[in-house]
């Protein structure tokens, strides 16, 4: 390993081909925020699997048992962490660099240890997403279409491989427009329960679950809520925000990264899961539709299942959830697609068909043994795995100024460090080893503040001088 030092390297300490090769996207490639970062994120936010889970807690009364009002409140805070702690440091970095994840984190993780973190991790929980997709897709299709949803999830698991590999850009030409599906579904189901929201008591709901359900635990403190809502949010969005970096590096200027985590991110989480949690509490504060989702020993929660939508909306119920699933097809095949790329970059010697399609069987087993349905579990281990990723980057970058310090040798050992004991920390509660509220964050926290004591302890590697033309390149990005 280079010796651990500030210093950059000297001239006969080579940088990777991999690295070298890298071209930063130019000025002139670059939109405006409203043009690529907003929409690209929203539309991940529109999906039906991360706004149906807006209520839903396995406690007495779920997320809405301190009423609608705390619950949004939760909401909100929860998209502030993800624009501010979460997203902004990548977006910076790739908007002043014009470089890919798997570039820019090598400042943080080494150019060797890049490969593995963020790069080939990012293709790797790729796989844990689609498996979700095709759970949650195959399930909702199943609703409409006579076909055992096992079935239906080992063709769309194949299907979303395949043209994430080699259909993607047909999939992308229409992907712009199939986020208005779930767009209007979410306002259908408002108008359906917004009747409802003046009869909705909380006390009442958590009475009613805890008569209904038996065994259920016990209604959430209101800490509690905020700490799952966080949980919730930031675990979906864990590796989006690392991801960040890619969106940034087609970005104009700090204006364009500010305005497109503001609205892409902190307004779309508000505005997809808070129309979602007003959807469910204005279902369970209307009588009629009451009695129908809590019946038979359950409660319905999640705002696109099978049930409510066929209590919500008796008639078009299954269409919707049809429509909903065809919505959720181009999501999946970006995540094949993203796999891919990472496995070119990280495995070249490997025929990406043969990586993506060990890691597509993965999906289809989580799907078809019901794993990838537990999408809160997912969330957690997402956000125990990318939460550390981010806290180490932030920290690294604010160390340098406020810029990209630049690749370092080898595995650097500040990096790693925090990672581990980022991870170990946001996977405790999964284990069922310690209960560690809003894991993700804390994940994050623990990733930034041991990246701080490892790097002032002299726990950094080298840095390598980049070429001369990817210098001027990236000024000219700022």
């Amino acid at each position: 390993m280079a010796s651990m030092s500030n210093q950059e390297a000297t001239p006969s300490v080579q940088l990777p081909a991999y690295v070298t090769s890298a071209k930063p996207n130019p000025p002139t490639n670059r939109a405006p925020w409203y043009k690529n970062t907003a929409p690209t994120y929203a539309g991940i936010f529109l999906w039906f699997v991360f706004w149906q889970e807006a209520a839903n807690a396995p406690n007495a009364g779920g997320l809405l048992s301190h009423g609608v009002g705390w619950a949004l409140l939760s909401l909100v805070l929860a998209a502030v962490i993800c624009h501010a702690l979460f997203y902004l440091v990548p977006g910076l970095l790739g908007m002043q660099t014009g470089l890919p994840l798997y570039i820019v984190g090598t400042s943080t993780f080494g150019v060797q240890g890049g490969f593995i973190l963020p790069g080939f991790l990012m293709g790797v929980l790729q796989f844990g997403w689609l498996g979700v997709n095709t759970y949650f897709s195959s399930m909702a299709l199943a609703a409409m279409i006579p076909i055992p949803a096992k079935i239906i999830m080992v063709v769309w698991g194949i299907l979303a491989a395949f043209v994430g590999l080699k259909g993607i850009q047909y999939v992308a030409r229409v992907a712009t427009y199939i986020p208005l599906i779930p767009l209007v579904v979410l306002l259908i189901l408002l108008a359906k329960t917004a009747g409802g929201l003046g009869g909705f008591d909380p006390q009442k709901f958590v009475e009613l679950h805890q008569a209904t359900v038996a065994n259920v635990p016990p209604a959430l403190s209101a800490f509690g809520v905020l700490a799952f809502m966080l949980t919730y949010v930031v675990g979906f969005f864990a590796t989006a925000g690392a991801a960040g970096v890619d969106f940034g590096l087609n970005n104009r200027d700090k204006h364009d990264v500010q305005m497109g985590g503001l609205v892409g991110i902190a307004l779309a989480i508000v505005v997809t899961a808070g129309i979602s949690l007003l959807a469910v509490a204005g279902a369970y504060g209307t009588p009629e539709l009451s009695k129908q989702l809590a019946a038979d020993g359950k409660v319905v929660l999640q705002s696109a299942s099978p049930e409510f939508m066929k209590a919500v909306l008796p008639k078009s119920g299954a269409v919707v959830l049809f429509l909903l699933a065809l919505a959720a097809f181009p999501p999946a095949c970006f995540s094949s697609f993203i796999a891919a790329n990472s496995f070119k970059t990280t495995l070249p010697q490997v025929n990406p068909f043969v990586s993506v399609g060990i890691g597509a069987a993965v999906s289809i087993l989580l799907a078809v043994t019901g794993w990838a349905g537990k999408a809160i579990v997912v969330f957690q281990i997402i956000g125990a795995s990318f939460g550390p990723i981010c806290g180490a980057m932030m920290v690294d970058y604010l160390l340098a100024g406020g810029k990209w310090a630049g690749p370092r040798a080898g595995f650097n050992p500040a990096g790693w460090l925090s990672w581990a004991l980022g991870f170990i920390v946001g996977i405790l509660p999964i284990v069922k080893v310690a209960n560690v509220p809003a894991a993700p964050v804390v994940a994050f926290i623990v990733g930034a503040v041991v990246y701080y004591v490892a790097a002032k302890a002299g726990m950094l590697t080298q840095t390598l001088p980049l070429p001369q033309q990817a210098e001027g390149e990236a000024a000219k990005a700022e």
